[in-house]
């Protein structure tokens, strides 16, 4: 039987533009991210993921509690993020959270556990950036055992160990679907795999088939290591409006701010338009009129082997009605266009 397509979307919580030409405060732009789950529960969005950030371009640091306040007013959609950095953070408050966060929606809460593309959180919070690889491979081990339930006994060198413990609450009988979020290191996906878990990944620039080696890695992976094949996802950006260019037209701006903000930090070149084009034309920008995003993501699916989707509607500093717009096109009209496609 066919794995059923899953479409969703994420968000980090950009801070958006207001309607004077400013920037909106961190507690407006929350309020709003509520706001545009509540349209996404309701134009038939499968999944809402919050991503984890520690700066002032992006106002979700605590995404469970954006979770919880969403997940107080929807009924179906299920509640993620986008991702948890774990390796700035503890197993055992992470799991406890996230059961919490479960048990008060009914079983609709989900993780997507990452190392972080941005690094803020590791002298946050005590971290050395020396340690990057395993903070994340321990911890990593340390909640794959919690998500199976029962007592723990556990000892690594990143945390206390533990000792037949056991973390309240506990899961309900349908578990707590957790990913691993994966960018494209050979490695991460084995380790999903080591750990019994689905990978997301992370497509952000250049044509999704390139990926399809990781998914074929992780499938062998599977059976070399006697792990059950699981759903593998993929992120990516987007935006959808009326015609193909007012998406752009709409899009163009944040994404070069987000761009070129993030490119100063990291010493790349400028953004340009013509590679912007590029990216919408060929590469992994989801922009453009409903059917463009849905032929686009339906692709995308195909390449990759992927059976869920999740688009990032927020890119920079774009005003919140122009999210808004986006989300309920994508819920109301690429959504069905896709699974036609996709059936």
């Amino acid at each position: 039987m066919p794995t059923p397509i899953e479409i969703g979307l994420d968000t980090f919580g950009d801070v958006t533009r207001a309607p004077d030409g400013g920037l909106n405060p961190h507690g407006q732009v929350l309020r709003d991210v509520v706001e545009e789950a509540v349209l996404a529960d309701a134009v038939g969005v499968d999944f809402i993921g919050l991503g984890e950030h520690h700066r002032d371009d992006f106002a979700i640091s605590s995404p469970e509690i954006v979770l919880a306040a969403i997940g107080a007013r929807t009924r179906r959609i299920r509640l993620g993020t986008a991702v948890t950095v774990l390796s700035s953070d503890d197993p055992v408050r992470v799991f406890e959270r996230f059961s919490t966060l479960d048990a008060l929606t009914g079983g609709r809460a989900e993780i997507i556990l990452g190392r972080g593309s941005f690094t803020e959180s590791f002298p946050l919070f005590g971290f050395e950036l020396s340690d990057y690889e395993r903070l994340f491979e321990e911890k990593l081990d340390l909640l794959a055992r919690l998500l199976k339930g029962g007592p723990v006994t556990w000892s690594g060198t990143t945390r206390p160990p533990l000792k037949n413990q056991r973390v309240w609450p506990p899961l309900g009988p349908q578990g707590l679907k957790a990913w691993v979020g994966i960018g494209g290191s050979p490695e991460s996906v084995v380790r999903a795999v080591r750990n019994d878990l689905p990978m997301m990944l992370a497509i952000i620039g250049g044509d999704p088939a390139r990926f399809r080696p990781y998914v074929e890695l992780y499938q062998r992976a599977c059976a070399e290591l006697g792990r059950p094949v699981r759903p593998v996802g993929v992120h990516s950006p987007g935006h959808v409006a009326a015609t193909d260019a007012a998406a752009r037209e709409e899009l163009w701006p944040g994404y070069r701010a987000l761009n070129d903000r993030i490119g100063r930090e990291r010493g790349w070149p400028p953004a340009t338009r013509e590679r912007f084009e590029a990216e919408a034309d060929h590469g992994a920008l989801h922009v453009g009129a409903p059917e463009t995003v849905a032929r686009k993501i339906a692709r995308t699916l195909k390449a990759v082997g992927a059976a869920r989707f999740e688009m990032k509607y927020s890119s920079g500093p774009m005003p919140h009605d122009q999210l808004m717009t986006s989300i309920e096109l994508y819920g109301a009209r690429v959504i069905p266009l896709v699974r036609d496609m996709m059936a």
